[in-house]
C-alpha cells in the first residue's frame, strides 16, 4: 500500500494513536498509518467533516460499528478502536502489511487459475463471518484486498455511508465501486450478502483478465453495462468462468452462496495446484445390439496336392545320352551292310 506524507492540515494524534502517513482517501473520509504506545500499527480512518455533522449519519456509523465488532475471521481487518462521539467519528483496524490485488495485477498481470481460486476461497471463507455478524461489506473490489505474507486480506469494510446517497449521482459518495457494484446496489434496492457475492466475482474476474469484466469507461457507462449487459469472460480458465459466471449473475438468488463459493473455490485451487484437468461431462455410451451367431459353414475338401514331376539326375541324363549314340551307330552300321550285300549280289550276278 502506498504512503504519503502527512499534510499540513492533517492530524497529528487520534484517540491513543499517533499518525505517521497518510494510506489514501475516499469517499468517507481519510486513512492513516497509527501506532499505539506499544508498537501496535493500525489503519485509521477520520470521517469526513461534512458527513460528521449528519446525525442520522452518525446512528448508522455507530450501530455498524458495533456490527463490525462481532467480526471473527482471519480473513479480515480485525476492528481494534473506534471514537463515535468525536467531533470528527473515526475508527482503526489492523494494519495490513502487502499491496493491494489491484497493485499486483497491474504490476505482475493476471494471476493463474490455481492462485485466482486460492484467494477466492479465502475471500469467500471471510465474507461468511462477515455475514454472520450481519454486516454486508457493500465494497468489495480489489483495491480493498491486501495481500499480506498470511494470506489475504479485507479492508475498507463499507460500515458507514451518507443515508440516501445515490450511487447513480455521487458514485465517489457512496458505498460501493462502478464495474464492482451488484446490480441491487444500483438500482438502490436493499443490499444482501448476494451482493458481496457478485463484488467477488467481479473481483476475481479481475484477478484472472487484468480488467474488470464490464470493461472500462465512465461511471454512467459502467453501471448501465452492470444492470443491463452480460460480463465480459473470455480469457479466464475454463475452470473457473462457469463458477464466476453464476457470482455475476443480475439475479441474486441465482447467485451461490459464499459456504458454496468458499467449497468449490477450494476444490478449483487444489485440482489446480497439481495440474489435473477438469473432469469432463459424462457422456452416454450405447453399447450396440448384439449380432446373430452365423452358422458355421462346411469345409470343403483341399485338393490333393498335384504330383511332380521327378527330375532325371545328371548321371541319368549322361547315361541316356550315351545310349542313345550307341543305338544310333548300330543302326548305321546295319543299314550300310545291309546296302553293301544288296551291291554285291548284284554285281555277281552280272547283267541278264
Amino acid at each position: 500500500m502506498a504512503m504519503m506524507r502527512l499534510r499540513r492540515e492533517d492530524p497529528r494524534v487520534v484517540g491513543a494513536f499517533r499518525l505517521h502517513r497518510r494510506l489514501g482517501a475516499g469517499g468517507m473520509g481519510v486513512v492513516y498509518l497509527g501506532s499505539d504506545r506499544r508498537g501496535q500499527r493500525v489503519a485509521l480512518k477520520v470521517i469526513r467533516p461534512d458527513l460528521s455533522e449528519d446525525q442520522e449519519f452518525r446512528s448508522r456509523f455507530a450501530r455498524e460499528v458495533s456490527a463490525a465488532r462481532r467480526i471473527r475471521g482471519g480473513c479480515t481487518a480485525r476492528l481494534v478502536a473506534a471514537d463515535l462521539d468525536a467531533s470528527r467519528p473515526w475508527f482503526a483496524t489492523q494494519y495490513v502489511p502487502g499491496p493491494s490485488l489491484h497493485d499486483k495485477v497491474a504490476e505482475h498481470g493476471p494471476l493463474s487459475a490455481a492462485e485466482t481460486a486460492a484467494i477466492g476461497a479465502a475471500l469467500a471463507e471471510g465474507l461468511v463471518a462477515v455475514h454472520e455478524a450481519g454486516v454486508v461489506h457493500r465494497d468489495l473490489k480489489p483495491s480493498n484486498i491486501l495481500l499480506s505474507p498470511k494470506g489475504p486480506r479485507i479492508i475498507d469494510f463499507g460500515i458507514a455511508w451518507s443515508t440516501g446517497a445515490s450511487t447513480l449521482t455521487h458514485v465517489g459518495t457512496a458505498v460501493g465501486s462502478p464495474g464492482f457494484l451488484a446490480p441491487e446496489q444500483v438500482r438502490g434496492q436493499g443490499v444482501t450478502p448476494a451482493s458481496d457475492v457478485f463484488s467477488l466475482g467481479a473481483t476475481l474476474a479481475y484477478a484472472a483478465l487484468g480488467d474488470s469484466p464490464f470493461g472500462q469507461g465512465s461511471s454512467e457507462v459502467m453501471l448501465y453495462r452492470v444492470v443491463h449487459e452480460e460480463p465480459q469472460l473470455v480469457g479466464v480458465p475454463s475452470a473457473l468462468a462457469p463458477l464466476l459466471r453464476s457470482c455475476l449473475s443480475k439475479s441474486p438468488e441465482t447467485r451461490p452462496s459464499t459456504t458454496q463459493l468458499s467449497l468449490r473455490l477450494k476444490e478449483i485451487a487444489a485440482r489446480e495446484a497439481r495440474g489435473v484437468p477438469q473432469p469432463a461431462r459424462r457422456q452416454r455410451v450405447t453399447v450396440p445390439e448384439r449380432a446373430a451367431p452365423e452358422r458355421p459353414r462346411a469345409k470343403r475338401p483341399a485338393p490333393p496336392p498335384a504330383r511332380r514331376r521327378p527330375v532325371p539326375s545328371t548321371a541319368r541324363r549322361v547315361a541316356d545320352r550315351r545310349l542313345l549314340r550307341q543305338r544310333v551307330f548300330v543302326f548305321v552300321t546295319v543299314t550300310l551292310l545291309v546296302v553293301l550285300g544288296i551291291s554285291l549280289a548284284q554285281g555277281c550276278q552280272g547283267p541278264l
